[in-house]
């Protein structure tokens, strides 16, 4: 359709149209033995059954066949026959499951995010889904909120270059079998006081700038037409209801031409949030601010008549509005084809295809992090006749991940499966030992008597591999947590068998960094297997027994407690800078310090072992010197020493050691993944110019400082191998 059609096609609209293209329901409110009769809407947000007929969007409607049924009878029933977007959360994976995004980001892998992007795409437009609520690339950095297993975690170099790969591997070219992408959650959703989801946030507008809003951007340069706000507030004001960020920012600095949409229920929250009296203002509000298109809340429909009246919101801005969303479904060819590439048959053939799931289980394989090994516990030789698998994920199929779209558990192979299947002569003592309830009721004499039977157990194997962890259900939307420590049973578990065998080793599952403390000194191995995905069980078999290396590296920093939350690699030095982070208490009083504990983490970002050893050379510059037209070419040769063939995430840090403003003590810049073979070397080299140097200095300018700055080659943020260089302006 031209731009002269949509223009006319516009003009021809009525308001009722108009505001119902303006409107997002729940398919559920349709699907009624696949017809239009609503089922709830006028009883949840104050719908009536004609209503739903001139809607702009559903979300969740699952399956080719529901959504061609519904296009069609909706199609048949608009007067203007306009079709429907089909929006849904395809956030790792569709029916095939990768692992949650927080664990893919530990592979630091354009390439392998991308791609697996690609495949949820491919399940997902067969399905008839048109647009994904993906990629969301909120900075976090406190693992108290459970929404930070959705993110790419703390960091904003990591965050925009796998942002950027998976709208890349969703969107591609717009050609066969791609959805189109909607960024979230806009913005800083990932700073929630207290780690509580929904929370408010504080920020500065440097911190604002400099950390959370370059992910954002990054996604929409990359191809994502959609955007989110979040549910937050900042400096108390609702993100749905923020002009300075949607409007100023959002469409005025960056240029933003597609459509936004709020979340769920987002406009009512504005009275919620106390931030507008009536519903009348809730509907008012978000249209000033650029909001296109309500989720889930019907104001839009119920009060903009009366706003127009009033002359509180003007015609221009609702047809602004319908305009975006109608060039949004034009550029989705759903003019010409409303059933996009909705196709049952091809989605039978195509879906948990076994290229899928051998995708899957790569990408869980590089996902997983080797927190621990001392002594080279890990890998297990495949020639034990007995192993004992402990816990209460040895046989358990809820480690796909929450947002886990149309995927199920009976299609996720466990650990007792996977192993089962590598080594199907191998004697299994089977004993979970306890539940991964987090609310425990069970009498602590009833948990040790159950832990010391496992531990028993445990004791008659060859092997032993405890699998604990947080269950899929227990991060994710709406699942923070003030104790990030394993449940109790578990904790119980784990110090029972790793006493009677501290060769246990541990493989750990969960969706956001944990406190481990109770256990990690315990055992000489810890397996970080994340929340999975499908082929999670089969990839710990793979690790555990040597078909395959650990290579990933933590994309989040884990504390020690979680008094140290919010916690992260890129923070600034104080005046008061402790000289020693691993000496608590009273060797350094009156510095910025903890009585109780080391004010390091207990693992740092970036950090992940493998089953053999890197060494890496020290760090060569091309010149001492930077100039503002120029760059700096800074190398280190990376040697593998051990006996096996591995990858290794090299990454690259730069300190600015002065600044307008404190500096953070390392910046992520960028990073290379390389693959080496036994005694091989390589050269890795990074190039850093003077806009690489760029932060948001004391009078909010985007600029570089001339001075000294540090370059780091390393395995993970702790390194200190750099050399020295100036920019000179």
């Amino acid at each position: 359709m031209t731009n002269e059609q949509l223009e006319q096609l516009l003009s021809e609209l009525s308001l009722e149209e108009k505001l119902g293209q303006l409107t997002q329901c729940e398919a559920s409110f349709f699907i009624e033995n696949a017809g239009l009769a609503a089922t709830g809407p006028e009883s949840a947000i104050g719908l009536k059954p004609e209503d739903l007929k001139l809607m702009g969007s559903v979300l969740n409607c699952v399956g080719a066949e529901n959504c061609i049924k519904l296009q069609r009878e909706f199609m048949e029933n608009h007067p203007h026959h306009i079709p429907l977007i089909m929006m849904d959360d395809v956030i790792h994976g569709y029916r095939t499951q990768y692992p949650i995004p927080l664990a893919l980001a530990c592979a630091f892998d354009d390439e392998l995010t991308e791609e697996c992007a690609r495949m949820a795409s491919h399940e997902a437009a067969l399905e008839g889904v048109h647009v994904t609520f993906a990629p969301m690339v909120d900075i976090s950095r406190d693992a108290r909120w459970g929404r930070c297993m959705e993110s790419c975690g703390e960091d904003t170099t990591l965050t925009k270059r796998l942002g950027a790969a998976m709208v890349r591997g969703f969107v591609g070219d717009g050609g066969e079998n791609t959805v189109g992408s909607c960024v979230k959650h806009f913005c800083a959703y990932g700073a929630p006081e207290a780690g509580r989801d929904y929370n408010n946030v504080e920020l500065s507008e440097r911190t604002l700038r400099q950390t959370y809003l370059p992910g954002y951007k990054a996604a929409l340069d990359a191809g994502a037409h959609w955007i989110m706000p979040s549910f937050n507030s900042i400096g108390h004001l609702p993100m749905t209801g923020n002009s300075y960020i949607l409007k100023d920012i959002l469409r005025g600095e960056w240029g933003f031409k597609g459509a936004a949409i709020s979340d769920y229920n987002a406009f009512r929250e504005i009275q919620w949030h106390g931030a507008a009296e009536t519903m009348k203002d809730v509907a008012e509000i978000p249209r000033h601010c650029g909001v296109d298109m309500e989720m889930m809340s019907g104001t839009t429909i119920l009060h903009s008549k009366e706003l127009l009246a009033e002359g509180r919101i003007t015609m221009e801005e609702i047809d602004t509005s319908v305009r975006r969303i109608l060039q949004e479904k034009n550029a989705l060819g759903l003019f010409e084809n409303p059933f996009r590439f909705a196709n049952a048959d091809a989605a039978a053939d195509y879906i948990m295809s076994d290229a899928n799931k051998a995708l899957a289980l790569r990408a869980a394989e590089e996902s997983a992090v080797l927190l621990k090994n001392d002594g080279a516990l890990l890998p297990f030789k495949k020639d034990i006749k007995k192993l004992a698998l402990i816990g209460p994920f040895a046989a358990e199929k809820g480690i796909k991940g929450f947002w886990s779209c149309v995927g199920v558990d009976e299609e996720t192979v466990s650990v007792y499966e996977g192993i089962k299947a590598l080594l199907p002569d191998t004697e299994i003592l089977l004993d979970a030992g306890c539940s991964y309830d987090l609310l425990n009721t069970t009498p602590i004499d009833v948990l040790t008597a159950n832990a010391k039977k496992a531990a028993a157990i445990a004791k008659e194997a060859d092997a032993v591999l405890l699998c604990i962890g947080e269950y899929q259900n227990y991060s994710g939307e709406g699942n923070s947590r003030a104790e990030i420590r394993l449940p109790l049973p578990q904790r119980i578990l784990a110090q029972e068998v790793l006493s009677e065998n501290p060769d246990a080793a541990v493989l750990l599952f969960g969706g956001r960094p944990q406190d481990i403390s109770d256990f990690e000194p315990l055992t000489r191995a810890i397996l970080y297997m994340w929340q999975p995905g499908t082929m999670g069980g089969t990839a710990a078999a793979h690790l555990v027994f040597g078909d395959a290396v650990p290579c990933g590296k933590l994309s989040m920093t884990f504390p020690r407690s979680v008094g140290q939350v919010p916690i992260y690699y890129a923070h600034q030095t104080t005046g008061r800078a402790i000289k020693d982070p691993d000496i608590p208490g009273m060797p350094h009083p009156f510095t910025s310090r903890y009585m109780d504990m080391p004010v390091s983490p207990l693992y740092a970002f970036g950090h992940g072992l493998s089953y053999t050893t890197f060494e890496y050379g020290p760090v060569t510059l091309n010149t001492d010197t930077l100039t503002e037209d120029g760059s700096i070419t800074a190398t280190a040769t990376v040697k593998n020493t051990g006996n096996v063939t591995a990858k290794e995430s090299v990454q690259f840090y730069v300190r600015d050691l002065i600044g307008s403003v404190a500096r953070p003590v390392k910046e992520l810049k960028d990073f290379k993944k390389i693959t080496l073979a036994p005694g091989e070397e390589k050269t890795v080299s990074f190039t850093v110019k003077e806009e690489d140097l760029r932060y948001w200095d004391k009078d909010l300018q985007y600029v570089s400082d001339a001075g000294a700055f540090h370059a780091f080659i390393g395995p993970d943020s702790d390194t200190q191998n750099y050399a020295g260089f100036v920019l000179k302006k």
